[in-house]
């Protein structure tokens, strides 16, 4: 995976660390809980919800994520998050 961000969409990874946060706070987890649900370390998890450090994730980790969330992948990239059904 191409390590450097290109700069029109460290923006977009911002706001998703920023969904993902939010949720994860809504369902009261910590960064620890939630990174053992999605099967990824604590510190990947906090560099991704951390608004001053931009790091890109696979799509894998975003599904994992969304399970662990509870949440359609989809809704948190869109920030348009409800609960799954």
């Amino acid at each position: 995976m191409k390590e450097d961000i290109e700069f029109k969409n460290r923006d977009r990874f911002i706001e998703l660390g920023l969904t993902i946060s939010a949720v994860r706070k809504l369902r009261g987890l910590s960064q620890e809980a939630l990174a053992e649900k999605a099967h990824m370390s604590r510190s990947h998890l906090s560099a991704i919800e951390a608004p001053n450090i931009i790091r890109s994730f696979s799509v894998e980790i975003l599904y994992n994520i969304a399970d662990a969330l509870d949440v359609r992948a989809g809704d948190l990239l869109n920030n348009t998050v409800i609960p799954r059904e």
